[in-house]
């Protein structure tokens, strides 16, 4: 097929994208004396702060492009899909543990799949029945054993844990449709330069939390356990929301939304396995039935996307993609 090239290049990107996303469920683990809002802000400011840097040649050129509706979009986004998210995903790990967090963020592909494929042109949701089952089977065989095995915390904290993972999975599903339609309908502004905004943008929103974060905070760390916190925030800005976002948003310009959601998945995959290596162990039979039913998932999602169809298009303008001004309103 013509488009087959396109296709490769966007699932690649979709792998690389959840390679490094796939470092985030570490953080927590990795400065386990700072709290989810603490993480929050120390890996958005330097997002921002590098986002900034790298905009700030530029931004002469992008200011003219951007209006109230693109400032408006861009603030959203930065919040579902950045600064909420991670506090959500944050405290689910810190109170149900990665396992359970994985198991219904894995549910990721199937909420955006769906909605994916309302779209103009989008492929038949019936014809994504059975990667959708996959999906689903192996985020149930992820999560599984967590879930049957005797809880390490109360009660409270996993009920409580499992309400911030399914807030999690909401924010981020209204991230991921509507990033992907932005980037459609914004040919004046490259994915860099989109990601860039939104870095800016969730630097400021980080910003705004710190003084909530200093009047909940219960306790004093020494200078080297802000130093580790700095450390490992900095590592995570660069290679998960700048390096990470920019691949994510190369290929959602190549991908149809219903294929989009499937690349979700390997951030589940490669979470896994960072945590398998953190743990100094090999996946369970169970943990190895799951792996098997991602791949199975994203491969039958891609051979329906393969078959020949007369009006699919992954530039397909979504149901409210009416014409606007290049510089906003």
């Amino acid at each position: 097929m013509r488009n087959d090239g396109r296709t490769i290049a966007g699932v690649a990107y979709g792998i690389g994208a959840g390679a490094l996303w796939g470092l985030v469920f570490l953080a927590p683990e990795l400065v386990p004396e700072f709290g989810p809002l603490q993480l929050t802000i120390g890996r958005y400011f330097f997002y921002g702060l590098f986002s900034l840097c790298l905009l700030a040649p530029i931004w002469h050129k992008l200011k003219p492009l951007l209006g109230r509706r693109e400032w408006l979009a861009l603030g959203w986004l930065a919040l579902t899909g950045n600064v909420l998210y991670y506090i959500l995903l944050a405290s689910a790990v810190r109170l149900g543990g990665i396992a359970m967090t994985s198991l219904v963020i894995g549910f990721l592909p199937v909420a955006v799949t769906i909605v994916g494929s309302r779209d103009k042109g989008a492929v038949p949701l019936r014809r994504l029945i059975p990667s959708l089952a996959l999906s689903a089977l192996g985020a149930v065989c992820i999560g599984w054993q967590a879930l049957a095995g005797p809880a390490s915390e109360s009660v409270l904290k996993q009920v409580v844990g499992l309400l911030c993972a399914v807030g999690a999975l909401i924010s981020w599903t209204c991230y991921a449709v509507g990033n992907s339609r932005w980037l459609m309908r914004l040919d004046h502004v490259s994915p860099h330069e989109w990601n860039m905004l939104i870095g800016v943008v969730t630097g400021a929103q980080a910003v705004l939390l710190i003084p909530l974060a200093l009047a909940l905070a219960t306790e004093s760390h020494a200078a080297l356990a802000w130093m580790k916190l700095a450390g490992v925030a900095a590592a995570v800005a660069i290679l998960c929301s700048m390096v990470g976002n920019a691949l994510w948003n190369r290929m959602s310009k190549l991908l149809p939304l219903t294929l989009v959601g499937q690349m979700i998945l390997f951030e589940t995959l490669f979470a896994l396995i960072y945590g398998f290596l953190w743990e100094q162990r090999l996946p369970t039979a169970l943990e190895y039935v799951a792996f098997t039913l991602v791949v199975l998932s994203v491969v039958s999602c891609l051979a329906v996307h393969a078959q020949p169809r007369s009006n699919v298009s992954h530039a397909a303008a979504p149901p409210y993609s009416d014409a606007h001004s290049q510089k906003g309103s």
